[in-house]
């Protein structure tokens, strides 16, 4: 619109006219009168970038408010054979209005102006040749002429009609059978005639018979089916029309991580694949707890544990993060991660380096705050003191909300769809996918299983381009959560080391025991070593008990502090006899076989009837027990070392009764097997890990 003397706007929501402009030198300005009189002066600029100022037109014209789409919506929902029809019509029209069909005499063709098309003609001689030609009325001749000088040429276009079958039918019905389908959500699948007829009966008793108008069978079924797609009750299992009834109604946001460590995913999910318990020698299922780096996507922790997940073994995952599991030699180069997480880039050769060096599948880092949901497991005392202890943020993620922690969501899908597919004993996603006996296939143990995924994470995840990992300043770069992680710590510019080199004893549980002349009771498992307070000092705690921590994983060991402050560690009665690590779920499963077999059973009848369960037993080979050792050896959650002082001798341990049907002597020769030197055999075998 033009800008002069005598245009009208709203000025701070009043109505002003321009009475005078003129050119200073600050700029054009304008003097502006309102309805009292008042005068005031104002820049042009102003009135043109301020929102303060409202136009009030004074004609016809475009407006972004017009109830019409723009040019480019119209045009591109053509097809070609609908725009060269277009392009058709258009050339008609202007060969009406100018003569020739280009709409310009300097573009003129051959035979034009064709007659009855001469300008010179009245108007409506020219629309009455055309409709004769094309066979449609002088009227609407009329209207594409309209159209064009209005809209051009979109202003031609014979678009769909965009009225659906819910614009035809009464809103009032609508709205009663959206209600319906709302009270579906955690219900089971209806049919569609319920949620019809439900409709109707509420309408009745609401309005009354007959105060609205009923769609029929076929539109009410053609309605449904659009509200479906609003909101999802018939097509979708039930889990996933709560996930998308459950969306947020707001914009979508999302937590943005600016370093490695800053937020760190946990999760625990059912794998979709049997393994086989090498304790019970049963077909199990296994959950597999992970530990994620937001901001790289890169795999700091996880454990396979069977039938079920417990809080010390959440507490073991997040303690990888600081202690990176090793790696075995068997893995393939790309799988070792460079020393204590520091880049390639800014490390100099491993082999310039004088002294062992860290072979680690993954990471290390420092959490600074955990994204978990509200398993029991997670929000356990157990773990919320090892985070309060260890300074870090607990994030709980909202009820029944998978998106807030989707890519440890993402991730899992990624592991069925990449890895457990593959392997033997795979079930499938629900039981409708399931083969016909998975259990008789192939298997692996749950240690097997186990490595497999840590060597798939730490040789392929780790090196695959994710599209989430991006650069803002590079467009078009996918990096992998391996090359995330170097460009994280060169941008923070940091990493984060352990200050306690027995930074384990932290993430375990604690026992509350008394100090015997014996020893300490933990579990029915006895345990003494030197620098136990056998005195009868009184504990400096206010409960009158000493705290010990017990690996359950290596149950052989326990830990407490001496009134020095000093780390002290203390053996199991049996250990000598075991010398390799025992976890606390295969003595409970000792015990109970023991105690179907023997009158009077102890833990070292239940530890040897254990190794013939396993058939790995002192009267096998020398190969199968080293099997076993390694195994054991693999599976420690936490690595703790802590020296002994006077570490405690077979010879020197007290004396234990054995009480049961057997003697000692044909304990010690099972089968007929010859006696095994006990140190000579784990010297070797040591030698292999």
């Amino acid at each position: 619109m033009r800008l002069g003397v005598g245009t009208r706007m709203l000025y701070d929501g009043e109505l002003v006219e321009v009475v005078e402009t003129a050119a200073t030198t600050a700029g054009n300005e304008v003097v502006l009168k309102d309805r009292l009189g008042r005068l005031m002066r104002v820049s042009v600029k102003e009135l043109l970038f301020s929102d303060r100022v409202q136009f009030v037109p004074d004609g016809p014209g475009p407006s972004s408010a017009d109830d019409m789409d723009l040019a480019s919506v119209v045009l591109s929902q053509l097809g070609l054979e609908e725009r060269r029809q277009l392009l058709e019509r258009a050339e008609h029209v202007r060969e009406v209005l100018y003569g020739y069909r280009s709409g310009s005499r300097e573009l003129a063709r051959e035979d034009e102006p064709r007659p009855g098309y001469d300008p010179a003609l009245p108007k409506m001689v020219r629309y009455q040749t055309k409709a004769d030609e094309l066979g449609v009325s002088v009227r609407t001749i009329g209207r594409w002429v309209a159209g064009l000088e209005s809209g051009g040429e979109a202003a031609l276009a014979t678009t769909a009609s965009t009225k659906s079958v819910l614009d035809r039918c009464d809103p009032r019905w609508v709205e009663t059978a959206v209600e319906v389908l709302v009270e579906y959500m955690d219900q089971a699948t209806p049919m569609r005639k319920t949620v019809i007829d439900r409709t109707r009966a509420r309408l009745i008793a609401r309005y009354g018979e007959g105060a609205v108008v009923v769609p029929s069978k076929s539109k009410a079924y053609e309605a449904l089916a659009l509200l479906e797609k609003q909101h999802p009750t018939f097509r979708l299992s039930t889990k996933r029309n709560r996930d998308i009834a459950g969306r947020p109604k707001e914009a979508y946001g999302r937590l943005r991580a600016t370093r490695p460590g800053e937020y760190v995913l946990m999760d625990t999910t059912r794998l979709d694949v049997f393994a086989l318990d090498p304790l019970t020698l049963r077909w199990v299922n296994c959950e597999l707890t992970v530990a994620m780096c937001w901001y790289t996507r890169c795999i700091v922790g996880m454990r396979l544990t069977p039938v079920s997940t417990k809080a010390v073994d959440a507490a073991a995952v997040l303690y990888q993060a600081y202690r990176p599991l090793p790696v075995l030699p068997s893995w393939p180069a790309e799988a070792v991660w460079p020393e204590h997480g520091i880049p390639r880039s800014v490390l100099i050769d491993p082999q310039a380096i004088e002294g062992p060096i860290a072979r680690a599948a993954g990471p290390a880092l420092a959490p600074e705050t955990i994204v978990i949901d509200h398993g029991k497991i997670y929000v356990s005392d157990h773990l919320t003191s090892v985070c309060a202890q260890m300074g870090i943020s607990i994030q709980p993620v909202r009820l029944r909300t998978g998106r807030d922690k989707g890519p440890i969501e993402r991730f899992f899908r990624t592991l069925r769809q990449d890895l457990l597919y593959g392997l033997p004993g795979y079930k499938g996603p629900d039981i409708f996918s399931r083969g016909v006996d998975p259990e008789g296939e192939a298997f692996f143990f749950l240690d097997e299983l186990a490595d497999k995924i840590r060597q798939w994470v730490a040789a392929v995840y780790h090196h695959k381009p994710h599209r989430s990992l991006v650069e803002p300043g590079v467009p078009g770069l996918r990096m992998t959560p391996a090359q995330m992680f170097a460009h994280g710590m060169a941008r923070a510019g940091y990493i984060e080391v352990p200050r306690d080199p027995h930074l384990g004893l932290e993430f375990l549980e604690t026992s509350w025991r008394t100090i015997q002349p014996y020893g300490v009771e933990i579990e029915g498992c006895r345990y003494d070593g030197p620098g136990l307070p056998k005195d009868g000092r009184p504990s400096p705690y206010p409960n009158g008990l000493w705290p010990f921590q017990v690996n359950p994983d290596d149950i052989t060991r326990a830990y407490f502090r001496d009134q020095d402050r000093r780390r002290r560690v203390l053996h199991w009665e049996h250990a000598p006899v075991l010398n390799m690590p025992m976890s606390r779920d295969a003595l409970r499963y000792g015990r109970r076989l023991a105690a179907k077999q023997y009158r009077h059973p102890n833990d070292r009848l239940a530890t040897a009837d254990l190794f013939e369960r396993w058939n790995l037993g002192f009267a096998q080979t020398l190969t199968e027990r080293r099997i076993a050792l390694r195994m054991a050896r693999d599976q420690a959650a936490f690595v703790i070392d802590i020296e002994d002082d006077e570490p405690v001798a077979e010879d020197s341990a007290p004396p234990v009764q054995e009480v049961g049907d057997d003697d000692a002597a044909d304990f010690e020769d099972l089968d007929g097997a010859t006696d095994l030197d006990e140190d000579a055999f784990y010297a070797d075998a040591l030698e292999d890990l």
